[in-house]
């Protein structure tokens, strides 16, 4: 009876590890297929493989005429089925085969000038009317963030504008035109004199422009196409996306260094320089895009790589602290995120060069869009400094960005109707 009890006792706990075994590979299977993307790209002449932490291969399927995946043109696309250790299947993924891209890496930075499509409503503040305080513009509905693109069907890109048309029009029933969350409507409301200042108001607080300095990550040769920052220009108040109707970018110089510390980013101090660089096209999630009338830096040639070719451990940025010449400092890529949720933090990358340690901090404002090299690759730029912590930050992959910079490179080539 001991014996079968014993042995009773053993296939118990068998059972339970082998339950915890498979509740476990579960879940990693689920959390692995939420990680992964809906699509990769990859290069003619290459398959699909995976450079992450956890073995993930992926299991090309047939495709029409079984050509090899390795032999598809441009534009194809195939299906593949991604496996935890070759074994368990994760989810099935499309492949689309692109053409291979080499960009010049730059590292300088530049300055930005920016002008908003439309104003940008950033704060409201009552009014001292005659019969106390109001805001016209906050009763009729209007929200921060909300874009005024125009006044009685007359498109507003300056403040000087909308001033202008509210106190011309005095205290008649005004048509304002909102975008907010790329809807566009009209609300209408009349605005007030104010008793203080006597001229009418709507209530608002509005921006039309922006400028600052940041790092030019690539340009396309050829086209010179140019892409930045790795992120968007937000307007400081609200955080809102500055929607962009003209633009340029200008020559800057980095003259010194706000030390990075814990809870207190440090910051990168330049100046504009004289002349221009080139035109801004597009203000994006990803970053700034436009074109160079002239380049800022002469370099050799590198392929962008995919973002299953970004691996774990050693890589460069290339930066500028100081002057206009950037140069080449050690990080490492600590963690890749193929998750498309959060397009520009892609990767979590360590400062690990003392110079630059000992010089900023590690990471500090200005720094975005800082090209990450590795395997002889452009793979991403810097984006965003952790706040406790400059020595790490996110970066966004370089495919990312150069998707957005095609865009502009399409445009320039199909001819106008």
């Amino acid at each position: 009876m001991k014996k079968y009890l014993n042995m009773y006792r053993i296939i118990h706990r068998l059972s339970a590890a082998l339950f915890a075994a498979c509740g476990l590979l579960l879940s990693t299977v689920f959390l692995l297929g939420s990680a992964m993307p809906e699509q990769f790209n990859v290069v003619t002449g290459y398959d699909l493989k995976l450079n992450g932490a956890v073995k993930v291969h992926a299991q090309q399927q047939q495709v029409q005429n079984l050509t090899p995946v390795a032999s598809l043109s441009p534009g194809s696309s195939y299906t593949a089925l991604l496996r935890l250790f070759g074994l368990v299947p994760i989810k099935q993924v499309t492949v689309k085969v692109v053409d291979a891209t080499t960009v010049i890496p730059c590292g300088v930075p530049f300055g930005i000038k920016m002008y908003t499509d439309g104003v940008l409503v950033v704060g409201m503040s009552d009014i001292d009317t005659s019969n106390g305080p109001k805001n016209p513009a906050k009763a009729a509905g209007m929200k921060i963030g909300d874009v005024l693109v125009k006044i009685n069907g007359i498109p507003v890109n300056t403040i000087e504008q909308v001033s202008s048309l509210i106190e011309k029009n005095g205290g008649k029933t005004m048509n304002f035109t909102i975008r907010r969350d790329n809807i566009t409507f009209d609300m209408r409301f009349n605005c007030e004199k104010s008793v203080n200042e006597n001229c009418y108001k709507a209530g608002l607080w509005v921006r039309d422009s922006s400028a600052g300095i940041g790092t030019m990550t690539f340009f396309i040769p050829g086209s010179n196409v140019f892409a930045g920052l790795g992120h968007a220009v937000c307007d400081v108040d609200t955080g809102e996306i500055l929607p962009i109707a003209s633009g340029e970018i200008v020559p800057a110089r980095i003259y010194n260094i706000v030390r990075g510390l814990s809870g207190d980013p440090g910051e990168l101090r330049g100046g504009f320089e004289g002349g221009t660089m080139g035109n801004l096209k597009i203000n994006g999630e990803t970053g700034i895009y436009g074109v160079l009338n002239k380049t800022p830096i002469t370099g050799k040639a590198m392929p962008v790589a995919m973002k299953q070719q970004v691996k774990t451990g050693p890589a460069q940025i290339l930066s500028t602290i100081k002057g206009t010449v950037p140069d080449l400092y050690d990080v490492r890529i600590d963690q890749v995120r193929y998750n498309d949720s959060s397009p520009t933090r892609n990767m979590v990358i360590v400062i690990t060069d003392e110079e630059l340690l000992q010089k900023t901090g590690g990471i500090v404002q200005g720094m975005s869009g800082s090209p990450i090299l590795q395997d002889g690759r452009l793979i991403g730029a810097v984006t965003h400094v952790f706040v406790n912590d400059p020595t790490r930050g996110f970066a966004i992959f370089a495919e990312n960005m150069l998707k957005t910079a095609n865009t502009i490179s399409i445009q320039q080539k199909t001819p106008a109707a």
